[in-house]
């Protein structure tokens, strides 16, 4: 799950906390980096969990309904999402399951969220069509819970600031760890039942060393970088510019100088689109000019062996 988008954002989080911070320790900020990935990958279990949550909560108000139809003698109510088969899917999920007792994660602490968001869920036009809906099989179960996590869950201000208070890692991470939910709601299949896999913390032990590498040759390199930054701008005044776009650059050239093969238009397309979200409106468009003039100068002086690719 944690791919290279998001280790590009933690290490340019890390990176710029690791020069705010007084006590320069490689080795600490460098653990700080793993640890800040790995609260992700809590995330998306946590929010993947959240499904079950809601789905408890359902339960709470059906057994209430119940009991009140039985007492009055009026048509029980419908078991439909209660019992959603995508939901009992994920509810039974070993992978899930395992790590949320592993890390002593439950969504059994928050009711009056639960009670919150199921009362937005059953108001919502997305649940009415699905209640009336003659359809009933996994599919239309799966794709119910796809467009309420789209609609009510991606974008959840009150979700938003209970995140917020329960990790200052999570607020940040949210955003991109949503892609990863949607992703796996949409892998389900009905036929793995409880052994449906998630996606793992990497997608391979290639991801991590590169986590660790990319942060590793930003720090120890600095003078260098900095210095190819002010070769192709004789007259830049750094104190100008925002401190956040150096830490961008510096990163960038850190990713073009150590990984061959990441083509150079990768990383200045990445790191620009960080730069539009992390640092100044002007910064994206300034931060693309210096990244493309630096990779054709150090290519043109013998000290980078990559090509240039044409961008469009």
């Amino acid at each position: 799950m944690i791919n290279r988008e998001l280790i590009r954002i933690k290490v340019v989080q890390l990176t710029y906390a690791y020069y705010q911070n007084g006590n320069k320790n490689i080795e600490t900020a460098e653990k700080e980096l793993l640890f800040s990935l790995s609260k992700a990958y809590d995330l998306y279990n946590y929010l993947l969990a959240l499904i079950v949550g809601i789905t408890h909560e359902s339960r709470r108000h059906l057994e209430v309904a119940q009991s009140k139809a039985r007492r009055e003698g009026t048509e029980m109510p419908s078991q439909k999402f209660a019992y959603n088969r995508f939901a009992m899917q994920v509810e039974e999920n070993k992978m899930l399951n395992d790590f949320m007792e592993s890390k002593k994660l439950s969504w059994d602490d928050e009711p009056e969220f639960l009670k919150k968001i199921y009362t937005q869920i059953t108001e919502s036009q997305i649940y009415k069509d699905y209640m009336e809906s003659t359809e009933d099989n996994y599919d239309a179960d799966r794709e119910l819970w796809r467009k309420l996590y789209r609609t009510l869950i991606q974008d959840n201000a009150d979700l938003d600031a209970l995140l917020e208070e329960q990790s200052l890692y999570w607020n940040d991470d949210k955003e991109v760890v949503d892609t990863f939910v949607l992703k796996t709601i949409k892998r389900f299949e009905e036929k793995n039942q409880s052994k449906q896999e998630l996606l793992p913390e990497y997608g391979s032990d290639e991801d991590k060393d590169y986590a660790r590498k990319l942060f590793r040759a930003t720090i120890m390199n600095a003078d260098e970088y900095q210095h190819f930054m002010s070769e192709v701008s004789r007259n830049w005044d750094f104190s100008r510019l925002a401190y956040m776009d150096i830490v961008i650059m510096q990163i960038a050239i850190a990713e073009i100088m150590t990984f061959p093969s990441i083509p150079i238009t990768v990383t200045i397309n990445e790191f620009v689109e960080i730069a539009k979200f992390y640092s100044t409106p002007r910064s994206g468009g300034y931060i693309n000019g210096m990244l493309d003039t630096i990779a054709r100068h150090l290519i043109q002086s013998g000290r980078l062996m990559k090509r240039m690719e044409e961008r469009s």
